[in-house]
Parts: C-alpha cells; structure tokens; sequence
C-alpha cells in the first residue's frame, strides 16, 4: 500500500471509554489526546466495535462530544477495499488499540492487556 499516513482501528468500550456495556462512561483522555494529534498529523482513524445500534450511534455520539471523528466505523476505509477487491471482515490497519489485546513477538512471548 503506497500512502502516506497510517490507519489506526481503535475500540469503543475499555479503551476509549471506560465503561460497562451498554453505558457510557469516562473518557480515556490520554488516548482521546493521543488520537487527536494522529488525526491531525493526516493519519486516518477507524473506530471498530462490537456495538451495533443505538448502542453504536450513543457511542459515536459520545466521540464526537469528546472531538473525535472517524474516517469509518466498523468498516474498512474505501481505499483499502478498491486496493484488494473485496471488503475484508477484518479491518486492515497499521495500529490496532484495544483492552484486550495481545502480542505475540516473533519468538512466541506474548505480552498485554489479557496476560
């Protein structure tokens, strides 16, 4: 992919808020801030949830009370789409930000939220 910004997936729930399914709760401002500065450095953001629904558009709402815009919710970006001919149910990203992740480095350590 030839571009010159990176594409950030972020979740809703544990990581830009700090909440209990289905309300709302505080905003994780460090990482709200640090989102900010990546969107206007011309990176792209892609807010990926498992809300659906009214869950999903109080959850937008909510960003955008908090400054945050999205260049696609739940969807990969149209570039990426046209780039590979078909709209992947995984999301294609340089950076994926979630409570719940894991990385596995290339010797099999695995560090993280869940370990």
């Amino acid at each position: 992919m030839d571009n010159n910004y990176k594409i950030i997936a972020v979740d809703f729930d544990g990581t830009l808020c700090y909440s209990n399914w289905p309300e709302l709760g505080n905003p994780n401002t460090r990482l709200i801030s640090y989102l900010l500065k990546e969107k206007a450095a011309g990176n792209k953001i892609i807010l990926w949830t498992c809300r659906a629904g009214k869950a999903l558009s109080d959850a937008t709402a909510w960003c955008h009370e908090q400054g945050l815009t999205f260049d696609a919710v739940n969807d990969n970006l149209p570039e990426i789409v046209e780039l590979y001919g078909n709209n992947s149910r995984k999301i294609t990203c340089d950076i994926y930000i979630d409570d719940r992740s894991v990385f596995i480095d290339s010797k099999g350590n695995m560090s993280g939220a869940a370990i």
